[in-house]
């Protein structure tokens, strides 16, 4: 099977004037994160709006995604949404275009005992053949539940295709649980851009990175300095990734990274409603302090104009 590992990028999802997704800058998106070296895609999560998203639309966005990347790196597409009925329909969607595999956030607003927490990822892992990788997805924070090992041990025992997690809450002791399960062959990778390098000290196989989706160079610089054993540089472009992840308010608001994209060439349009776009002042804000931040990047990375 295969798994979400090294750089994985949670995509934005591109809408245009008219409100619609965006499928040529979709497309432009997905080419320019492949050749920027990344590792692998993740659209239609938290990053991508995912619950502000219709069924169709998000249908749609992984299919073109899946499309685009034509097997250049592996394609997970987030298929957790509020009705379990549209979580497996999006499942088996998944493995019907020829995605390499899928990831579910928990229950979300509601609250869900630990028994409804196991049913319903066996239900999703069920949905699709059992060679066919699902990822768990745990966001206390924001979806309200919280996924515990001993859930996740009964479920990997009823769920061979269950191989990891996306885990993206700060705790580095919950991380290290998870690290243990299945005998320390259950992946985990990690949602915490700013402390990257130090779970791939631990044990993590990777991040799933919003901030990449825009930046990929220094991700992908500290990755690939860990793996070859170059840890000052992985240090020194860790520093950089999790300034920009500061400057991009790592996460809280999706309309810093469209506006961020803007700079990179790519036009990934406005934030759904009820979330609003930045303000012309709040775009040159961010504008300017990526312009300082810029002026620290190698050159090869290409980024300064």
């Amino acid at each position: 099977m295969k798994t979400l590992h090294g750089v994985t990028v949670a995509m934005v999802s591109p809408l245009d004037g008219a409100d619609h997704v965006d499928e040529a800058a979709l497309r432009q998106l997905t080419s320019f994160l492949i050749e920027k070296q990344v590792d692998c895609l993740y659209p239609a999560g938290t990053t991508g709006e995912m619950f502000r998203l219709s069924v169709a639309e998000r249908k749609r966005i992984a299919e073109i995604v899946v499309q685009e990347a034509n097997h250049r790196v592996p394609v997970f597409i987030h298929v957790g949404a509020m009705r379990l009925d549209d979580t497996l329909d999006l499942a088996r969607h998944a493995h019907h275009i020829g995605a390499d595999g899928i990831g579910a956030v928990t229950p979300s607003y509601f609250g869900v005992n630990n028994r409804e927490m196991e049913e319903y990822y066996v239900a999703v892992a069920k949905a699709v053949p059992g060679s066919f990788p699902v990822y768990l997805y745990n966001i206390p924070q924001l979806s309200a539940n919280d996924l515990t090992s001993a859930v996740i041990q009964r479920i990997l025992r009823r769920c061979p295709n269950v191989i990891g997690l996306k885990y993206s809450y700060a705790d580095m002791a919950r991380t290290l649980e998870y690290l243990r399960l299945d005998e320390g062959k259950f992946a985990v990778i990690h949602g915490a851009d700013h402390l990257f390098l130090s779970m791939l000290v631990m044990g993590c196989t990777g991040t799933v990175s919003g901030v990449a989706g825009i930046y990929p160079e220094p991700f992908v610089a500290v990755y690939r300095a860990f793996k070859e054993g170059d840890l000052q540089a992985a240090i020194t472009y860790q520093g950089i990734a999790a300034r920009l992840n500061k400057t991009l308010r790592g996460g809280s608001n999706m309309a810093y990274y469209k506006a961020a994209l803007r700079r990179r060439g790519i036009d990934a349009g406005h934030m759904r409603a009820p979330q609003l776009d930045l303000t012309a002042e709040e775009e040159r804000q961010v504008a300017a302090e990526l312009t300082e931040l810029e002026k620290e990047f190698p050159p090869h990375w290409g980024v300064r104009a």
